[in-house]
């Protein structure tokens, strides 16, 4: 089938699967009760078989970019550091009540907003809070997301002295005319000293987040972010495909529709830039990520460990994930559970001295089944039935896998299937094959939940 008609096809609404079942069937307010119990049981479980994952959400930034879906809150007053600083500390210490034991610590991932907005002293003052009353494991891999604008060699050495290695800085597009109709203006002369000043200092991956499908891209724009992306040779590139779901997040509506490109366009921009990243030495290692042979990613996909959750791909399979901050969301591998999204109910939760979680989701059987199947897409391309789910395979699943063969996205066999290199585009459509909650939903309408594919 050709692009255009499997873009025509193909092109709907669809989930990112960061998480599934995925967050529209997840419940609100749910049982504090049952979600201490939950985390306790988890937690002992796991925490000295293979540690735990930490992200810590600092949402501040101090301008906004108008394609942004994350949970942020815009202001110049540095003050309000020192008071989020506390919050999440004790946030951090009623978990520990739970815990009843010392935490080891995997993996730890400072997101955002912008977590450069802090100032390296309040970024040391929380890193002392919490590694002084947990173990680092030996085999740690801690990651910060930061903003090129504003990272400094002092956030860079600090973060080094904690442990960090890997820094994801948000480039997006390189083009003047896109960067002011996004509101982030940032030269590439900025991306490049971030970049050499974090090699200089010891990081050993350096990402760039790139996005196709702003206002304003052409084909001419994405081939020179492209080259200039090539040229400064970071370690991945997650290159992401815009999601414009203005009804969720009422920024997106700051610039008019009619500047994005069309999906046919988006797709042009998408093949172009993955035949550039191809000749460049870059491998197309899962959803929307690329990375250069020398990276752990990389090699973590040529190894089959692969892992994905909600921080995104990870070289450690570790299965319970800790999300203080406001909106983090946590994963035991048994439950969900998402923190308020605003500030103030947050704030005002965790000063109670009560866990700020307000949604959530407990997994039955089949869907830790499910969730596994939908890794197995996002994570090594190669899916692998079980005997015990054919009858729910052969309802659901095994009928859209079927089309999908016929039109080129996988190769499928008697005992699983493997994704083509023409259905990598399309992996969430994939994964939709295996979202029991979806297909058996009286609505399947997702038109106004989940961005377009493409």
């Amino acid at each position: 089938m050709t692009p255009a008609k499997l873009l025509q096809k193909y092109n709907t609404s669809v989930p990112r699967y960061t998480s599934y079942p995925t967050v529209p069937f997840w419940e609100g307010n749910i049982a504090a009760g049952d979600w201490k119990r939950d985390f306790q049981r988890n937690f002992h479980q796991k925490n000295a078989l293979e540690g735990i994952s930490l992200y810590l959400h600092l949402p501040f930034c101090e301008s906004l970019c108008t394609y942004c879906g994350c949970n942020k809150t815009i202001s110049n007053n540095h003050k309000v550091e020192e008071e989020y600083l506390a919050i999440l500390l004790k946030e951090w210490n009623l978990y520990q009540q739970l815990m009843g034991e010392t935490p080891v610590i995997r993996e730890l991932h400072l997101g955002g907003g912008t977590p450069t907005f802090f100032s390296p002293q309040t970024l040391k003052k929380l890193l002392e809070g919490i590694f002084k009353t947990a173990v680092i494991h030996p085999k740690h891999e801690f990651g910060v997301e930061g903003h090129p604008n504003n990272t400094t060699s002092q956030h860079l050495e600090m973060l080094y002295q904690f442990g960090f290695r890997r820094v994801s800085y948000g480039v997006q597009d390189n083009d003047p005319r896109v960067q002011r109709a996004i509101n982030r203006i940032q030269p590439i002369e900025n991306v490049q000293c971030v970049t050499e000043q974090a090699r200089e200092i010891g990081f050993t991956s350096v990402n760039f987040d790139l996005i196709y499908g702003l206002p304003f891209q052409t084909l001419k724009g994405e081939e020179n972010t492209i080259r200039e992306t090539i040229r400064i040779r970071p370690d991945r590139i997650a290159f992401y495909n815009y999601a414009h779901v203005p009804w969720k997040h009422k920024v997106q509506r700051l610039f008019d529709e009619n500047d994005l490109p069309s999906p046919e366009m988006k797709m042009q921009l998408y093949l172009l830039a993955r035949e550039m990243f191809g000749i460049a030495g870059y491998v197309d290692i899962g959803m929307d990520h690329f990375a250069l042979k020398g990276d752990n990613l990389y090699k973590a996909w040529q190894e089959s460990s692969l892992h994905r959750n909600f921080m995104g791909y990870s070289t450690s399979h570790i299965s319970f994930l800790l999300g203080l901050g406001v909106s983090a969301i946590s994963d035991t591998g048994t439950a969900y559970g998402q923190n308020h999204k605003e500030l103030t109910s947050y704030y005002r939760q965790i000063d109670k001295g009560e866990l700020a979680v307000n949604k959530g989701y407990f997994l039955d059987e089949t869907d830790r089944a499910f969730k596994q199947y939908i890794l197995q897409v996002t994570c090594k391309g190669i899916v692998i039935f079980r005997p015990e789910h054919q009858r729910l395979l052969e309802q659901f699943t095994i009928p859209r896998l079927q089309d999908m063969a016929k039109d080129g996205l996988i190769l499928l066999y008697k005992s699983g299937f493997q994704i083509s290199r023409q259905g990598l585009q399309f992996m969430r459509n994939i994964c939709q094959a295996f979202d029991l909650k979806w297909l058996l939903s009286e609505n399947k309408s997702s038109e106004r939940v989940f961005s377009k594919c493409v």
